[in-house]
């Protein structure tokens, strides 16, 4: 019988330094680490250098999603320091979010902020911790972009800068609700995505709103017992067309990001990949049958996280570690600015 995984089967050390705290002045000027799933292979590369993994048959799935100016400040009657970090639109006018100040929040709270008064309602229960449910002046996106600040991850150590508002967002960014970005699609310029165009590669769009739930550690040590956050996707019909004719041309679906994994293979748990939206939980772990990612552009993750227990569910977790290893050995770039992999699957990981 196969031992439980453990969360510190997922561990490896990083150097702090080499986490990135700023992007690089172009987009696709970073690093490209590829590894072969099936043998465990891995080549120093550079990003720009993609159209040469890519066959002219090959779908590229970028995740369309726009991250929200989540981020925003204000304060109490008394003047004490409140921050609102964004976690869900639930109404027009209402929203979850996270509340942080010195002393305690309680309901009635009248937060005053650059845009006006935002009103806490009552504490409910999210995945990143206690959530509020908050009353804005208006509509709450359109609101937290006016005033709020760009949600840089908590391991960039640094505040928001205005440039951040436009490095920290993907070229492909449509649709607002997204409180961190899907960070592989950072690495595409119009110059790269010329280039693909001009040798004949697809491109289609899927939609994951990913939450503040994708930087919860894991609390506890059985990964099986690790409750996944839920995110809102939504897959549309344009997307399940392009699938289809490239399945029928004998190309490969390349999914951008783990969110776009996660995206496609929930909307395919049915068997076949299916149009629609809804909410998904699913939590992919070594020994997760794949349905349809043939290969996939992703950044390097945090140790022992939900993401990077998805890549090696993907391409072996022992490819995995050695990848890393030699990425901290050769100094790439970490994180949500940092450097990226092409990774193809570990034989029998397709379903």
């Amino acid at each position: 019988m196969r031992a439980p995984m453990r969360r510190a089967d997922f561990h490896y050390e990083l150097p702090p330094e080499l986490i990135a705290q700023a992007p690089l002045p172009e987009r696709s000027a970073s690093r490209l680490l590829t590894l072969d799933g099936a043998s465990g292979a891995l080549a120093d590369r550079q990003f720009a250098d993609l159209p040469e993994l890519l066959g002219p048959n090959d779908l590229l799935v970028f995740n369309d999603t726009r991250v929200v100016a989540a981020r925003l400040f204000g304060a109490k009657p008394s003047g004490g320091r409140v921050e609102i970090f964004l976690e869900r639109v639930v109404g027009i006018d209402l929203a979850w979010a996270q509340l942080r100040a010195s002393k305690a929040i309680r309901p009635g709270l009248d937060i005053h902020t650059p845009g006006g008064s935002v009103l806490v309602h009552e504490r409910v229960q999210g995945e990143a911790g206690d959530l509020w449910e908050i009353q804005t002046p208006g509509d709450v996106l359109a609101f937290f972009e006016a005033h709020g600040h760009v949600p840089l991850p908590p391991y960039i150590e640094r505040a928001a800068v205005e440039s951040d508002r436009e490095r920290y967002q993907s070229i492909f960014a449509r649709e607002p609700g997204a409180v961190a970005a899907p960070t592989a699609s950072l690495h595409f310029d119009a110059g790269l995505i010329a280039r693909l165009d001009a040798v004949g590669l697809r491109r289609a769009t899927i939609t994951l709103h990913v939450g503040a739930g994708t930087f919860q550690p894991l609390r506890v040590d059985e990964v099986s017992q690790h409750v996944m956050h839920a995110e809102l996707y939504t897959v549309p019909p344009a997307l399940v067309e392009s699938v289809a004719a490239t399945r029928a041309a004998g190309g490969r679906v390349v999914a951008v990001g783990t969110t776009v994994a996660r995206a496609l293979e929930s909307a395919a748990t049915g068997g076949a990949l299916a149009i629609g939206h809804g909410e998904t939980r699913l939590f992919i772990t070594p020994g997760y049958a794949f349905r349809v990612v043939d290969a996939l552009i992703t950044n390097f993750h945090l140790p022992e996280s939900t993401l990077l227990m998805l890549v090696a569910a993907y391409a072996g977790l022992d490819n995995v570690l050695a990848a890393y290893r030699h990425a901290v050995a050769q100094r790439y770039r970490f994180f949500s600015y940092g450097d990226a992999m092409w990774v193809t699957p570990a034989a029998g990981v397709r379903r």
